[in-house]
């Protein structure tokens, strides 16, 4: 008897009991199949999901080169406000000054995108910023090749140079070229004065065109004023047109003569006044003028880099109160050429009541009232 209990307790001597019900080979298969596909399809949204956030940040990033700064990596404007809100010692550099200043205005353009780095994961936050910097690149390479074309079009309407100058060629631009070198010229010297021409072209160091220089192009009628030259800096009809081609379309370039229709003013003026859209459109005239044949910061001892410095200093950093004052009258000229005039803030309730629509629903009014009174 206890040798029977004994055996009967050895997991060997047992046989194995199966738990499963027999089910068709046919239908288990149709359910791993089922569950595969189902798999699939998460792989299919996740894919999906991930396309639609490429081409958002894509789109979106666009915006960065033309709106907010057009050289420095998206990276070291989100790491210097990082720094900013970890130190507390208030000392900054000048440079460091402009990236703060260039966060700011991404989170002006981008508001969104503030609080999206608060959330994510710095791996997720390097893919986004990849995506932004694809965007802003692209943008900057199309302009760019827009301008190219379309300066090579003005400035044979303008100048009318012989040979004239062909939309898809670089080489015969830039000091080379009589009318681009006019435009290229500093605004100290007279480009008409054969040695001043002899030696830009000669490179010699009594001509040395950098960007410590305004070129002529940024002036209202390409000529500046040595004793004062501040005045018809940034009026020039070559960056009117620029911006224009660039911020509301190629063909509205061409109507810059007089002031601007009024479409879309109450939006879209205050393109007209940020500091970094002109920087970049001066600059890309610029590289339009110049013979190099492919974007790079330096052309000879000309740094784009710091040539748009320049032009966001003389925007951000006047130096008073009456400096400040012109600046805003600049802009505000730059929004009424570009956009036109508003006056919808005179439009008050006495001057609509005059107006035909209220002066028919009275008018209906009252022959309703007249109406009624008779029957």
């Amino acid at each position: 008897m206890s040798a029977s209990l004994h055996d009967s307790g050895n997991p060997q001597s047992q046989d194995v009991v199966s738990l499963s019900l027999p089910t068709s080979p046919d239908a288990r298969a149709k359910r791993k199949i089922a569950t595969l596909l189902e798999d699939i399809e998460i792989l299919k949204q996740d894919k999906a999901t991930k396309n639609r956030k490429t081409t958002y940040y894509v789109s979106q990033g666009r915006a960065i080169r033309r709106m907010v700064i057009l050289y420095n990596p998206i990276e070291d404007l989100v790491k210097e406000n990082d720094r900013r809100c970890e130190e507390t010692d208030d000392d900054s550099t000048v440079d460091q000054d402009r990236l703060q200043r260039g966060y700011i205005e991404l989170s002006k353009v981008l508001p969104w995108l503030h609080e999206k780095l608060a959330k994510i994961d710095n791996e997720e936050s390097e893919d986004m910023i990849k995506k932004l910097k694809r965007g802003a690149d692209s943008a900057r390479a199309d302009d760019t090749g827009t301008l190219k074309d379309l300066v090579a079009t003005w400035v044979n309407v303008e100048y009318s140079p012989i040979p004239l100058i062909m939309p898809g060629d670089k080489h015969h631009r830039g000091f080379v070229s009589n009318a681009c070198g006019k435009l290229l010229c500093p605004a100290e010297w007279h480009w008409e004065d054969a040695l001043v021409k002899a030696g830009i072209r000669d490179r010699t160091t009594a001509f040395i065109v950098s960007e410590n220089s305004w070129p002529s192009f940024m002036y209202e009628n390409y000529t500046a004023d040595t004793k004062n030259l501040e005045r018809g800096l940034m009026k020039s009809k070559l960056l009117l047109m620029g911006f224009k081609a660039i911020f509301t379309s190629p063909s509205s370039a061409n109507e810059v003569d007089g002031e601007g229709d009024g479409a879309d003013i109450l939006e879209n003026n205050r393109r007209a006044q940020r500091r970094s859209d002109h920087a970049k459109v001066k600059t890309c005239i610029r590289f339009a003028l110049s013979s190099i044949t492919s974007w790079r910061a330096v052309d000879g001892d000309f740094d784009y880099h710091l040539f748009w410095n320049n032009v966001v200093d003389f925007f951000e950093d006047a130096p008073g109160p009456a400096a400040q004052a012109r600046v805003k009258e600049l802009l505000e000229w730059w929004t009424r050429k570009v956009f036109g005039r508003n006056h919808r803030q005179d439009l008050t309730q006495d001057v609509i009541s005059q107006m035909s629509v209220s002066a028919l629903a009275v008018q209906r009014q009252q022959m309703e009232d007249a109406a009624f009174d008779s029957d």
